[in-house]
């Protein structure tokens, strides 16, 4: 693949979901590879630019208007800018909040999906844009083998996951019947201080930051013996670029192979915020205390935990390792917990 086509100065990406965690770090990643991207979003009165607000000024990065609803408007996104390459990254990404609105996370997650796909085959574009797909560890769900890899079938355990079970499929089947460049990442747990504030990691580092500064009483969890293999979103991006920088399409794991509880993250959380936890108790009763005063600091509440919850998740990232030259952990789990809660304690007062 060349880095750049005839008559073209540079190579032009569209990321949709580009105000997300994701898209904010795969945005500066592209950039720094002399990339034009355009982010994808969608129009609100509410301005949600902080991730990207700081790449408003580059002559470079560029956004446009969008919706994975509106199959008319990523028609006119793939016609009007016609990529060199597309990551799609929006998503009604909240595992728990896909309970309450399945519907609108199928919509969004599953056909928003093949909306984009079609839009890049309406626009001529099936034989010279590359696509990657966002998938997820939450497809295994209730799946038995451990570590999780490409082979390993599917058990979604939430709406979704099986919205994302779609879209996986349909990528896989467009590539197979119309010859497109499409790559699936099935992603594990990553992270960062721009996660939203509704996911569990962020929940905890932003908690015990304001504990620490006598903001808050204490942190409600549900289940804290789910464990997952958590990275540094920073450093699952440059996999998602390396993908369609491979000479053939395909489908990869991505992970640490590496697995904590959530009571783990809690403690480690907590401990960089300046407090260090002895947990007592089990199941809805457990809690956690500070050490030296015997203040509760933690406590469970069992209207917390989802309705199917997915206790393990490990995934195997040796086929990426392989093939793609990628480095799972640059960014281990320490400094990933750490980076968050010092981002946190000064969020805070703000």
């Amino acid at each position: 693949m060349k880095d750049t086509e005839p008559g073209k100065s540079e190579r032009r990406a569209l990321i949709t979901g580009a105000t997300g965690q994701d898209g904010s770090f795969l945005a500066e990643l592209l950039l720094e590879k002399g990339y034009e991207v355009w982010g994808m979003v969608r129009r609100s009165s509410v301005g949600r630019y902080e991730r990207i607000e700081h790449l408003m000024g580059n002559s470079r990065f560029h956004i446009r208007y969008g919706d994975m609803t509106d199959a008319v408007s990523l028609v006119r996104l793939a016609a009007d800018l016609r990529p060199d390459e597309v990551y799609n990254l929006a998503a009604q990404s909240d595992v728990g909040i896909s309970f309450e609105v399945p519907a609108y996370t199928a919509q969004t997650d599953a056909l928003g999906t093949l909306y984009l796909l079609e839009a890049v085959r309406a626009a001529g574009l099936e034989k010279s844009c590359r696509v990657y797909q966002a998938s997820t560890s939450e497809l295994f769900g209730g799946s038995a083998g451990i570590p999780l890899g490409e082979d390993t079938p599917f058990h979604p355990r939430s709406p979704y996951a099986a919205a994302k079970q779609y879209a996986f499929s349909i990528c896989r089947n467009y590539r197979e019947a119309y010859g497109m460049f499409i790559s699936n990442g099935i992603l594990f747990n990553h992270e960062s201080e721009r996660r939203g504030e509704n996911f569990v990691t962020r929940k905890i580092t932003l908690a015990a930051s304001r504990i620490a500064h006598g903001l808050q009483d204490r942190l409600h969890l549900g289940n804290l013996d789910a464990r997952r293999d958590w990275g540094f979103a920073g450093d699952y991006v440059e996999c998602m670029w390396r993908m369609l920088r491979h000479p053939r399409p395909d489908d990869f794991v991505i992970a640490t192979g590496r697995q904590h509880s959530v009571r783990e993250f809690c403690s480690l959380a907590f401990r960089y915020a300046g407090m260090e936890i002895a947990w007592r108790g089990a199941g809805p009763d457990e809690q956690g205390v500070d050490k030296k005063t015997g203040r509760v600091l933690v406590d469970v509440l069992p209207e917390l935990f989802r309705p199917a919850d997915v206790e393990s998740l490990l995934g195997n990232p040796e086929k990426a390792v392989a093939l793609l030259g990628w480095t799972p952990e640059k960014t281990s789990f320490e400094k990933l917990v750490r980076r968050m809660v010092e981002f946190d304690m000064k969020y805070v007062l703000k």
